[in-house]
C-alpha cells in the first residue's frame, strides 16, 4: 500500500497578522520615540528652513483667505506655485502657538513619526512583527527622511499620505471592502492637493495591487477601483474647482503660471512640464543639452539615482531592494492569488519601480530631496523581503538572496562612502569587512543562534552608512530652497540655478550653501551654479563661458563675478556677484564675497548665507532668502499697518525675509521665479497710485523669462521715477513720494 505524503509548499502560510509578539510593542515605542527625538534635535537651527512656504504659512495664519488658497502675502497678491494642503497643518501651528521656527516645522517632524508607524503596521500585516519594525528603521535612517521630515516643504505631508495610501489598500486586500478602496482614493485626492501630479505615480501600483490579489471578483474589484478613483477626483477636486469658479479678480494670482489657472499650473509647470523640461516661467531649461549631455538639473538615465547628487540620499538599499522584491515574489511559489505577501510586495514594488523610473528620465526640474517619495518603498520591500527570506534559510537557494542583499548593499555603501573619503573614514572599511563577512555566513547553514547574530550583523552593514548620514543631516542647519543631506561629497556639482540658503558646512550639493561659522567661504567649498555668477577658475553656469570665467544674464570680464549688471575685473557690482574682492548690496568684500579658489570645476566657492542673501540686511535672491536689518525692518514697520504691501520686491524669496521679519504683507512680484505676469506694470502703477504700497525693494532679480509687462518693466518704472535710499545695504524706493 503506497503511503501519500504532503510535498513541502512553494509558499509558507501567511502567518495571523494581528499576533503581537511580546516585545513588539515596546520596540515600537522605542523607535518611534528614537524617531521623534533625533528629527527634533536642535531644530529651530534650520530656522524658517525654505522662507518660500515660510513666508505663506505667516500669511496663512494672518488670512483665511490666504489659508485657502495658499497665498504668499497676507494680502493675496500671488500664491505658491503648489496647492496649499502642505501649509494647513503649519498654519494651524502658527496660529496657536505663533510664528517661530518649531510651531513650522514640528507638523513636519509629526508626519514622520506618523510615516514610520505607517510603514510598521502596513508592513507588519502580512509579513509579521520583524518585518515591520526593520521597515519603519529603516526608513527613519534613510537620510533624505531625516533631511525632508525637519523641512517645510510639502513632501513630509506627500510621503504620510502616499504611506497612508498603501496602508488602506493593504486593508482592502485583506478584507475586500470598498470601504479600503474609498479611503485609498481619498488619501491620494489630498496628496494631489498637497504636490499635484507626484503622488499619482503610486496609483498604477495601487491599482495593479488590487487588480491582481483583491478578494471579490474581477467585475466587482473594476467597480471598486472606478470608487477609489471617483474618491480621489472628489477629495482633491472640490478645491480645483473652488478655485477655477471663484472670480480670478477677487483671489491670488496662481503662481506658477502665466494665465492665473491653476489647471495650466497642474498640468504645466507642475506636471508634464517636470516630465518633458518644457516649464514656462521656470527658472532654466531642462533636460539633457546638446553640450554635455547634462541640463540644469542633471543627467537623466538608470544610473541617475546612483550619481553624487542623488545617491547619497537614496540610493543605499535600492539594490537589496530590487533583489528582495524579484526573490520575494519567487518565494510566494504557487500561492493563490490573493496572497497578501505577494500583493504587499507588488505594491511597494510597483511604486519603486514607477518612481524610480519617472526621476531617473524627467528631463524637467528635479531636486535630490524629491528622492523622499522613493524611501518608504525602499523600506518597506527591504524590511518584507529580508524577513520572509531569513524565515525561509534553511533551503539552500534561498540563502542565496539574503547574501546577494547584504553583498550589493556593502558594494553600494562602499561607492557612497568613498566619495566622501574626510566623513567617518574608518566607516567604508568597516562595513566593507563587515559586509564581505556577513555574505559569506548568509550562505551557510547555520544554527539559529548564529543565524540571529548574521541577521543582526546584516541590519548593521546596511544601516551604518544611511545612519551616519542622518546623523550628519540632522546635526547640519539646513535652509533655502534645495536642501540635501549628508556631508560634502566629491562630484556633487550644483546644478540648480542658483544657491539656495545656508548650512553650518559648507556643500553645494544641488545649490544649497553651508556657510562656516563667521559666514565667509573657505577654501574647497563648492556651490550651484548660478547665472549670472561667477569667478575666474569657475566652472560653467547656463550662458557663455569665455576663459576661466561663466556668463550668465549681463556680461563681465575673466575673474570677475556678474550679476544682472556689468562687472570690471576682479570685482563683482551686481546682485549675487562673485569677484575677487567684489561686493554685493548690504556685503562688503569680507562677509559677502566669495573669494576662495575653485576645487572641482564648480564655481570657487560656496555661497554662505549671507552671500546668498547680500550680507547682513541683504535683499536675497532667486534661491536665497533676504536678510533684513534691524534699520530696514524698523522703516518698513513704521506705520506698516497703513499700507496693504508695506513693500513689494522681486520674487518670492526676496520678499519672504522681510514678510517674515515684519509680519506684514511683502508682494513677491513675479512670484517665485519672478517671471509670473503678477501684476502687471499697469496693476503695479494703479497699487502705487492708490497709495497700497509703501516701498520697493531694489535688487532683488527672478529667473529667465521675466516678462517686460512684469518685474522687468516695473523695476525700471520705479528706477525711473522715484529716488533710491540705501538702508543697511538695501536699496529702498519710497512709492509714496517722487
Amino acid at each position: 500500500m503506497t503511503t501519500l505524503t504532503a510535498a513541502k509548499p512553494l509558499a509558507t502560510p501567511t502567518p495571523p497578522a494581528r499576533r503581537v509578539i511580546r516585545w513588539e510593542y515596546p520596540a515600537l515605542a522605542a523607535l518611534l520615540l528614537g524617531t521623534a527625538i533625533a528629527y527634533l534635535i536642535d531644530l529651530s537651527a534650520n530656522g524658517w528652513a525654505n522662507s518660500f512656504y515660510s513666508a505663506a504659512v505667516q500669511a496663512g495664519s494672518k488670512s483665511w483667505e490666504a489659508f485657502f488658497f495658499g497665498s504668499s502675502d497676507a494680502a493675496n497678491s500671488i500664491t505658491v506655485d503648489k496647492p496649499p494642503a502642505s501649509l494647513w497643518l503649519m498654519e494651524l501651528s502658527v496660529r496657536v502657538f505663533g510664528l517661530n521656527s518649531w510651531s513650522i516645522l514640528v507638523p513636519e517632524v509629526l508626519l514622520g513619526v506618523g510615516s514610520v508607524a505607517l510603514v510598521w503596521a502596513t508592513v507588519r500585516r502580512p509579513f509579521g512583527s520583524a518585518a515591520g519594525l526593520l521597515a519603519g528603521s529603516a526608513l527613519a535612517a534613510t537620510p533624505v527622511a531625516a533631511l525632508m521630515f525637519r523641512f517645510n516643504n510639502p513632501d513630509a505631508l506627500l510621503v504620510f499620505l502616499m504611506v497612508a495610501a498603501a496602508w488602506a489598500m493593504t486593508r482592502a486586500v485583506e478584507d475586500g471592502r470598498t470601504r479600503w478602496l474609498v479611503l485609498t482614493g481619498a488619501f491620494i485626492g489630498f496628496g494631489f492637493l498637497t504636490k499635484q501630479l507626484q503622488v499619482l505615480l503610486v496609483v498604477p501600483a495601487l491599482a495593479l495591487t488590487y487588480l491582481v490579489a483583491g478578494p471579490p471578483a474581477l467585475g466587482k474589484r473594476v467597480a471598486q477601483l472606478f470608487a477609489a478613483g471617483a474618491a480621489m477626483i472628489v477629495a482633491a477636486g472640490w478645491w480645483l474647482l473652488a478655485v477655477e469658479l471663484w472670480p480670478a479678480d477677487s483671489r491670488p494670482w496662481i503662481g506658477g503660471s502665466q494665465h492665473n489657472s491653476i489647471l495650466e499650473l497642474t498640468l504645466g509647470y507642475n506636471g508634464l512640464g517636470r516630465l518633458n523640461g518644457e516649464e514656462t516661467g521656470s527658472v532654466g531649461p531642462g533636460g539633457e543639452l546638446p553640450f554635455g549631455g547634462n541640463g540644469m538639473w542633471g543627467s537623466t538615465g538608470i544610473t541617475r539615482l546612483f550619481e553624487p547628487a542623488q545617491g547619497g540620499q537614496i540610493a543605499w538599499l535600492i539594490p537589496a531592494a530590487l533583489i528582495g522584491l524579484v526573490a520575494g515574489i519567487l518565494l510566494r511559489g504557487r500561492a493563490s492569488r490573493t496572497d497578501p505577501r505577494r500583493a504587499a510586495l507588488i505594491l511597494w514594488g510597483g511604486w519603486l519601480l514607477v518612481t524610480g523610473l519617472v526621476f531617473s528620465f524627467m528631463a524637467g526640474i528635479f531636486h535630490a530631496y524629491y528622492t523622499v517619495a522613493l524611501a518608504p518603498a525602499v523600506a518597506a520591500l527591504v524590511g518584507a523581503s529580508a524577513v520572509a527570506l531569513w524565515r525561509e534559510r534553511d533551503r539552500r537557494l534561498v540563502r542565496v538572496a539574503p547574501a546577494a542583499m547584504v553583498a550589493v548593499t556593502t558594494a553600494t555603501a562602499w561607492m557612497l562612502l568613498s566619495r566622501s573619503t574626510n566623513f567617518v573614514p574608518w566607516l567604508r572599511w568597516t562595513v566593507l569587512v563587515g559586509g564581505i563577512v556577513t555574505t559569506v555566513a548568509m550562505l551557510l547553514p547555520t544554527p539559529r543562534k548564529v543565524g540571529l547574530v548574521t541577521a543582526l550583523a546584516a541590519v548593521l552593514v546596511g544601516l551604518a552608512g544611511p545612519v551616519a548620514y542622518s546623523v550628519d543631516t540632522i546635526a547640519t542647519a539646513h535652509q533655502g530652497s534645495m536642501p540635501t543631506a549628508g556631508p560634502n561629497v566629491a562630484g556633487m556639482h550644483g546644478r540648480g540655478p542658483m544657491g539656495g540658503e545656508g548650512r553650518s558646512r559648507m556643500n553645494g550639493a544641488m545649490g544649497e550653501t553651508r556657510p562656516g561659522a563667521d559666514g565667509q567661504n573657505r577654501a574647497g567649498g563648492r556651490n550651484g551654479s548660478v547665472p549670472g555668477t561667477s569667478r575666474s577658475d569657475a566652472g560653467t553656469v547656463p550662458g557663455t563661458n569665455g576663459p576661466g570665467a561663466g556668463t550668465g544674464p549681463g556680461t563681465n570680464d575673466p575673474g570677475a563675478g556678474i550679476g544682472p549688471g556689468t562687472n570690471d575685473p576682479g570685482a563683482g557690482t551686481g546682485p549675487g556677484a562673485n569677484g575677487g574682492t567684489g561686493t554685493v548690496p548690504g556685503g562688503d568684500g569680507a562677509s559677502g564675497s566669495n573669494n576662495a579658489p575653485a576645487t572641482d570645476g564648480t564655481l570657487g566657492a560656496a555661497q554662505s548665507s549671507e552671500t546668498n542673501q547680500g550680507g547682513p540686511g541683504g535683499m536675497g535672491g532667486l534661491l536665497g532668502s533676504s536678510t533684513p536689518g534691524a534699520q530696514v525692518v524698523a522703516l518698513l514697520e513704521s506705520d506698516g499697518d497703513k499700507y496693504t504691501w508695506v513693500a513689494a520686491a522681486i520674487g518670492s524669496n526676496s520678499a519672504a525675509g522681510y514678510q517674515l521679519a515684519t509680519e506684514l504683507p511683502v508682494m513677491p512680484v513675479g512670484g517665485f521665479n519672478g517671471s509670473d505676469p503678477s501684476p502687471t506694470l499697469e496693476q503695479f502703477q494703479r497699487y502705487v497710485a492708490e497709495g497700497k504700497i509703501h516701498y520697493f525693494i531694489g535688487g532683488g532679480r527672478g529667473g529667465p523669462g521675466g516678462s517686460e509687462s512684469g518685474s522687468a518693466a516695473i523695476t525700471a518704472w520705479v528706477e525711473q521715477n522715484f529716488t533710491a535710499t540705501v538702508v543697511d545695504g538695501v536699496t529702498l524706493y519710497d512709492l509714496t513720494a517722487h
